[in-house]
């Protein structure tokens, strides 16, 4: 991996090629998310394309919650060409930067199958950048665009053709890039019991009308907030984004477990309350690469010649696990009259006072 197409464009960085990042952490990553429903708790689909230049591979995955079940389908190969946005059945085509995206999961043996096209309903933004240190080590240095879109094309779930019309089916994306913990798990060291994201992770990008709001919490269980978001993004974009202010949380969990099933979000000086209702939930940690599976890792090489898997999981038999993980929600946003649909994304990593989980293994106590 030295010289690449990528080099006959002016976008160095670093005095390298493009196929080497400015840094050598060999956790450096450059990846896509992207997220596709309806309106309803119908399904919900989740994937994701990432390249791991010091780590030399590519990998994408598609994971579809339809009823009872989860149905994946990951790839994986050693990484060549920086600008070759496919691997296996994957291939993501950037039609208009910021605006529209095409993304492709070519029929296969597997149970999903999908050729979607992104409309941006926002403006992207910057979302803030998050830095964290674990005993002298950078853990988390990441920078992340975010938008809220909608979606054109079809969708092949376990046979079933569905439709896909931006009449009903919206989303949000994210690229982000930098260093988080990726690839085979190394050995902890000094950082033995040290959990990499402490706390509680809250992500709910929300799509309205004429506007969106992006929402990100990270509380550790001390009370401190190491990255924050509050703010509202007109689809119009001569209105700008409106800085929220501070936020506040009251989440319910699932007795027992760590799981949200409802939510108010409430940002005081913008006198603004925010119901959030989870329609679906999609235990994205397992099958997918987010950390969770031993034998499949984001970044994780699989081997000298291309690899495709599917799978299709019993949502019943992996909740218990996943909960640990991130856990992603289809959901359901209001305020006033006001009624949207978009992502509630939470996890509870160790313990978190706050909502009676006193260490990293209970779950939340009975009402």
């Amino acid at each position: 991996m030295t010289l690449s197409s990528w080099d006959d464009y002016p976008v160095h960085q670093a005095p390298e090629f493009i196929a080497h990042p400015g840094t050598s952490d060999r956790n450096f990553y450059d990846r896509y998310y992207f997220n596709l429903h309806p309106c309803t708790g119908d399904w919900f689909a989740i994937f994701g394309f990432g390249q791991y230049p010091n780590l030399g591979v590519v990998d994408a995955f598609i994971d579809v919650r339809r009823g009872d079940e989860q149905h994946i389908v990951r790839a994986s190969a050693p990484l060549t060409d920086r600008a070759e946005l496919s691997v296996g059945p994957f291939r993501i085509e950037v039609l208009e930067p910021l605006r529209r995206l095409r993304v492709v999961v070519e029929p296969t043996e597997h149970s999903v199958a999908m050729d979607v096209t992104w409309d941006r309903h926002t403006p992207a933004i910057a979302e803030p950048r998050q830095y964290l240190r674990s005993k002298g080590r950078v853990i988390f240095d990441t920078q992340r665009l975010a938008q809220t879109g909608r979606w054109t094309g079809t969708l092949s779930v376990g046979g079933t053709e569905i439709a896909v019309s931006p009449d009903t089916c919206r989303g949000v994306r994210d690229r982000s890039w930098g260093i988080r913990p990726v690839g085979e798990r190394e050995s902890d060291g000094i950082r033995e019991g040290e959990l990499v994201l402490r706390g509680m992770w809250n992500y709910f990008p929300m799509q309205f009308d004429d506007h969106a709001i992006m929402y990100i919490c990270h509380e550790q269980d001390d009370g401190e907030r190491p990255l924050v978001q509050g703010e509202r993004v007109w689809a119009d974009p001569t209105r700008g984004v409106e800085d929220l202010g501070r936020s506040e949380h009251a989440h319910h969990l699932v007795p027992g477990t760590r799981v949200i099933d409802r939510s108010v979000v409430r940002f005081p000086d913008a006198d603004l309350e925010i119901t959030c209702t989870p329609l679906l939930a999609n235990y994205v940690s397992v099958g997918t690469g987010y950390g969770i599976d031993a034998d499949w890792r984001h970044g994780m090489y699989q081997g000298a010649q291309p690899v495709v898997q599917g799978l299709v999981l019993s949502v019943d038999e992996i909740k218990g696990l996943a909960q640990y993980g991130i856990v992603d929600h289809v959901a359901r946003f209001s305020y006033g009259d006001v009624v949207g649909y978009g992502l509630l994304e939470h996890g509870f990593f160790g313990p978190f006072h706050h909502y009676g989980l006193t260490d990293g293994g209970v779950g939340a106590p009975a009402d």
